[in-house]
């Protein structure tokens, strides 16, 4: 098994790297900063995008949310770059932290990350009647998944 690093990285490599490998969405919007994991032979194996919370109600300039992650199946990069971010955003004086995944999905990597969970929030399309849009997105529920200070109801 070879070693894994965790390394800062450009914003243009980390967006092609999710443009290739991320399995339902793309590259996000905004960031506050993005890091990686690499290899013994300096490869990027995964990428993480860390940014202010989606939600509105979130975004208090103390929470963070890991809003991208993806890697090239490489065992352990997930859960490193979790951690990563993690350790990062204590570093930076930021309280609690966030992510969501498909419901479908196990959640081991987060939980090795030391991410516990929140709360389920229930799949749905952004298309209306008011305002027809075509979804980009999966419309399966999502688990969020977290660490911190989070107050009794933190569900926006």
């Amino acid at each position: 098994m070879s070693g894994l690093a965790v390394r800062p990285i450009t914003r243009d490599e980390g967006d092609a790297f999710i443009r290739e490998h991320h399995r339902h969405h793309g590259v996000p919007v905004g960031a506050l900063w993005r890091h990686a994991v690499h290899d013994d032979n300096g490869v990027i194996v995964g990428v993480a995008v860390v940014g202010r919370p989606v939600a509105r109600a979130l975004d208090d300039g103390l929470t963070v949310e890991v809003t991208r992650l993806c890697t090239d199946t490489h065992p352990n990069a997930c859960s490193m770059l979790y951690g990563a971010a993690r350790r990062a955003a204590d570093a930076k004086g930021y309280r609690r932290g966030l992510t969501y995944i498909l419901a479908t999905e196990s959640g081991a990597s987060v939980r090795a990350a030391g991410y516990r969970k929140l709360w389920t929030v229930k799949g749905r399309s952004w298309d209306c009647a008011a305002r027809p849009r075509t979804d980009k997105h999966p419309t399966e529920d999502k688990v969020a998944y977290g660490w911190g200070a989070w107050p009794e109801e933190p569900r926006p």
